[in-house]
C-alpha cells in the first residue's frame, strides 16, 4: 500500500473502483433479474399506458395535468418516452431502465461515502477502510428489500431518479472540493440538481442538505462554507423557481393527489406520519412485512401519541447531534429532511408507502456500516458479505410478488384485509382474468371493510365496477343499483352513465338507457359504441329520425364500421331516405363481404326503391354465405316475386319456413306467390296460417278476404263478426 492509500486518500486506481462497479453490478442482477417481466400495475397506466404524452419525444417535456404520477415531473416523463421508442407497451425496456438508475444511484452513493470517509473530517477514523466501507454502504443499500418498490414498481422510477439526480448533486460537490478545476463539479452538481428538479419535487430538500454536509464534512461551520461557495448555494436555491412552476402547473396540488386541500385533513395526515417514520425506521433493520399499498389511515392525537413520542425524542437527539456530534447528527438531519416534503403536504389515499425511504435509507446504511466499523474494528467487515446475501435473497424473494397484478394485491390484501383500495384492485386483476364471482366477492368486501371512510371518496368506482362484473354475470338485475349508487355519489361520472345504459337497454328499459347513453356522451365517454347503441334505442323507441344523427356520429368516429353503416342503412330506410340507404349498404358488404345481415339489407332496400329484379343478386349473396338464415330466403321471394318469378318466389319462401321464419308476413308473402300462379286454395291455408301467428296481422286479413271473395264465399271473407256496443 501506497503511503497516498494509507493516508485515506481520495484518489484511488480505477481498477479498485471498476472491482466495486462490477461488484455493484452483479449484485443488482442477482437481486432483480426476475423483475423484468413484471407487469404493469396501479398508476403505470397514467404514467405509462394511458399517457399519450410519452408516444413522442417532444410531447413528453409537457407531461398530462391532473393526478398522474408524472404530472409536473417533464424529465421522468421523457425518461419513459424513451422507453417508449424502444419497447412501446412492452415492459421489458422500462425494468431494465429502473434497475440501470439504481444501480448507478449506487455507484455515486459509494463514490459519495467513499469520499466522505477519506475526507479531512473522517479520515483519520475510516480512511485506511474507506474503500470497503463504502463498497459495503453502497451493496446494502443497493440489496435492501426496502427499496424494491422504487425499483420493480415502474412508476416509482420518478423515486429512484430523483434520487440519482440528488446522489449526483452531492457528488458533483464533493469531487469539486480537491479538483484541480472544481467549477466544472459544480456545474455538474447544478444539472443535477436542475434534472432533479423535473423529476421529483424532494429534491428541494437538496441545497439545504447540501450546505449542512459542507458544514459537516468539509468547511466546519455555516460561515465557512457560505462564505466559500455562496454563489454556488446562491444557484442551487434558484432551482427552486422552476420547481414552483413545475408545481403550480398541476393546481398547486398534484391534480387533487397531494396537497392541504385533496380531501384529507392535515391533522388527520400528520397523525397518521408519526406512524409512517416510525414503520420505515424498524423496516430499514427488519423489512417484514412488507405491504404495496398500506392504505388509508385516519388517527387522532390519542392514537398517534405513542409514535410521536419516539420522533420527538428522535428529532431532539438530531439537533443535539447537529452541535455536538456533526456527523452523526448529519444522518438524522438527512433522515427528517429528504421525508419532510412527503410526510408534511397531505396526499389522499396513500399514508405510509415504502418507496420514501428509498433515499433516506442511503445514509442510514452507511451510518451503519461505518457504526459498526468503529465499534468493532475490522472484524466489523466480515459481517457485511452475509447481510448482503441475505438481504439479495430477501429482496429477490419480494420481486416475487411483482410478478403479476394478482400476486401483489393477493399478497396485500392478504397483509391488510380492510385495505378497501387493495380489495378494488384485486378485484380488477381478476375480471381481466374473466374471474367475475370472485370480483364480485371482492367488491363487495372493498364496500364492507371501508367502514371509516378511508375509501370512500372512491366508492363510486368501486360500485361501477361491481355492477360491470354482475352483468358479466348475467346479473343485469343486481348491478343496476350498483351503477344508480354509483352516480349517486358522482353524477359525472360518464363510464356508469353507460354501463347502466347498457343494462337497461339488456332489461327493455329503453327510455331511462336513452338518457345514460345521452349523458355519458356528453361526457366523451363512449365513443362510437355508444352513439351506435343510443341510436339503435332510439330506434326501438321509435325516434328513428333522432336516430339517424346518432348513427352517423358513429360512423364520423369510426368510419370503417360495416355494422354501423348497416345500422344506418336500415334507419334511413325507416325514415324514407331509400337510396341514402342503399349507399349506406353498398358501403357496409364493401368493407365486410361476409357481412349477410348488410347484404339482406342491401337487397330490401333495393326492393323499396323499386329495384326488385337488381335485389335478387344481394339477396341470393345472402343465402349462399348463410342458408340457413330465414330472413334472406324472405327477402329473396320478395325480390323474385316482384320481378314476375313467382315460382322461384314460393320455392324462397318455403325455405324460410324451413329455416324457421315463422313470422306472419313469411305465410302471407307465400300465399302471394301462390295465388299468382293460379294456387289459391293452398294460398288461402298459408293466409290463414299467417293469421294464427297474428290474428291482427292486417295484409293476411285483406288477402284471405280478397281470395274467398274470388271463390264465392263473402260471408266467411267479411271475417266474424263484432258485437255492436250497447
Amino acid at each position: 500500500m501506497n503511503s497516498a492509500e494509507s493516508a485515506g486518500s481520495t484518489s484511488l486506481p480505477w481498477r479498485r473502483v471498476l472491482l466495486v462497479v462490477g461488484l455493484l453490478a452483479v449484485a443488482a442482477l442477482a437481486g432483480y433479474r426476475n423483475t423484468l417481466t413484471a407487469p404493469f400495475v396501479l398508476d403505470d397506466g397514467g404514467t405509462i399506458t394511458d399517457n399519450p404524452t410519452i408516444h413522442h419525444l417532444w410531447s413528453a417535456m409537457v407531461p398530462p395535468r391532473g393526478g398522474y404520477t408524472v404530472s409536473g415531473r417533464p424529465v421522468a416523463n421523457l425518461s419513459f418516452a424513451l422507453n417508449y421508442a424502444i419497447s412501446g407497451q412492452s415492459v421489458w425496456s422500462y425494468h431494465l431502465l429502473n434497475l440501470a438508475i439504481h444501480f448507478l444511484a449506487a455507484c455515486t452513493l459509494f463514490g459519495v461515502v467513499r469520499r466522505t470517509l477519506a475526507g479531512p473530517v473522517l479520515r483519520a477514523r475510516f480512511g485506511r477502510v474507506a474503500l470497503p466501507l463504502a463498497g459495503f454502504s453502497a451493496v446494502l443499500w443497493l440489496l435492501h428489500p426496502l427499496q424494491t418498490e422504487a425499483v420493480t414498481y415502474v412508476s416509482q422510477r420518478v423515486e429512484s431518479l430523483m434520487a440519482l439526480f440528488f446522489l449526483l448533486t452531492f457528488y458533483g460537490f464533493v469531487r469539486s472540493i480537491d479538483s484541480p478545476r472544481p467549477r466544472v463539479w459544480r456545474a455538474l452538481a447544478l444539472l443535477a440538481c436542475l434534472l432533479g428538479v423535473g423529476t421529483k419535487e424532494v429534491i428541494a430538500t437538496a441545497p439545504v442538505l447540501l450546505l449542512l454536509y459542507d458544514r459537516t464534512f468539509v468547511a466546519g461551520t455555516f460561515r465557512g462554507a457560505w462564505a466559500a461557495r455562496r454563489g454556488f448555494y446562491l444557484l442551487l436555491a434558484a432551482t427552486w423557481l422552476p420547481l414552483a412552476a413545475l408545481v403550480a402547473g398541476t393546481g398547486w396540488d398534484r391534480g387533487g393527489t397531494a396537497g392541504f386541500d385533496v380531501g384529507v385533513t392535515p391533522s388527520a395526515y400528520w397523525c397518521t406520519q408519526f406512524e409512517a417514520l416510525v414503520r420505515y425506521l424498524r423496516m430499514s433493520v427488519w423489512p417484514h412485512p412488507q405491504i404495496f399499498d398500506y392504505g388509508t389511515f385516519w388517527y387522532g392525537l390519542g392514537a398517534a401519541a405513542p409514535y410521536a413520542l419516539v420522533i420527538a425524542v428522535l428529532a431532539a437527539a438530531t439537533l443535539v447531534a447537529l452541535w455536538r456530534w456533526p456527523s452523526a447528527g448529519f444522518v438524522g438531519a438527512w433522515f427528517f429532511a429528504i421525508l419532510a416534503p412527503t410526510s408534511l403536504v397531505p396526499g389522499t389515499i396513500q399514508m405510509i408507502v415504502e418507496h420514501r425511504m428509498y433515499l433516506p435509507l442511503a445514509a442510514l446504511v452507511a451510518f451503519s456500516v461505518a457504526g459498526a466499523y468503529a465499534l468493532l474494528g475490522r472484524r466489523s467487515l466480515w459481517l457485511w458479505p452475509a447481510l448482503a446475501v441475505a438481504a439479495g435473497a430477501l429482496t429477490f424473494q419480494r420481486n416475487e410478488v411483482y410478478r403479476s397484478d394478482l400476486a401483489l394485491w393477493r399478497d396485500t390484501v392478504a397483509k391488510v384485509p380492510d385495505n378497501a383500495r387493495a380489495r378494488y384492485s384485486l378485484g380488477i386483476a381478476f375480471t381481466e382474468r374473466g374471474r367475475y364471482a370472485e370480483a364480485v366477492e371482492q367488491g363487495k368486501e372493498a364496500l364492507r371493510v371501508d367502514t371509516r371512510g378511508a375509501y370512500r371518496s372512491k366508492a363510486f368506482m368501486v360500485q361501477n365496477k361491481l355492477g360491470h362484473d354482475l352483468v358479466m354475470l348475467g346479473k343485469t338485475d343486481e348491478a343496476v343499483p350498483h351503477f344508480e349508487a354509483a352516480l349517486r355519489q358522482d353524477p359525472i361520472y360518464g363510464i356508469a352513465h353507460l354501463n347502466l345504459a347498457r343494462a337497461l337497454v339488456s332489461l327493455n328499459r329503453y327510455p331511462e338507457a336513452i338518457r345514460h347513453y345521452e349523458a355519458a356522451l356528453q361526457r366523451h365517454i363512449g365513443g362510437a359504441e355508444a352513439e351506435e347503441e343510443l341510436g339503435d334505442a332510439l330506434m326501438h323507441e321509435g325516434r328513428t329520425a333522432d336516430a339517424v344523427g346518432h348513427l352517423q356520429a358513429a360512423l364520423r368516429l369510426a368510419p370503417g364500421s360495416a355494422p354501423g353503416l348497416n345500422n344506418l342503412g336500415y334507419a334511413l330506410l325507416m325514415t324514407g331516405h331509400v337510396d341514402a340507404a342503399v349507399a349506406a349498404y353498398r358501403q357496409a358488404v364493401q368493407l365486410n363481404p361476409q357481412y349477410v345481415a348488410a347484404w339482406v339489407g342491401l337487397g330490401y332496400a333495393l326492393i323499396t326503391a323499386g329495384r326488385p329484379a337488381e335485389a335478387v343478386g344481394p339477396c341470393t349473396t345472402a343465402v349462399t354465405l348463410r342458408p340457413e338464415f330465414a330472413d334472406a330466403h324472405n327477402v329473396l321471394g320478395i325480390a323474385l316475386a316482384r320481378s314476375g318469378r313467382s315460382n322461384e318466389a314460393i320455392a324462397a319462401f318455403e325455405q324460410a319456413l324451413r329455416f324457421g321464419g315463422r313470422g306472419p308476413d313469411v305465410y302471407n308473402n307465400l300465399g302471394n306467390a301462390l295465388a299468382a300462379v293460379g294456387r289459391r286454395t293452398e294460398a288461402v291455408a298459408r293466409y290463414r296460417e299467417a293469421l294464427q301467428v297474428d290474428p291482427d296481422y292486417a295484409p293476411a286479413q285483406r288477402n284471405l278476404g280478397e281470395e274467398l271473395q274470388r271463390s264465392g264465399d263473402p260471408t266467411e271473407a267479411a271475417g266474424p263478426r263484432r258485437k255492436e256496443p250497447r
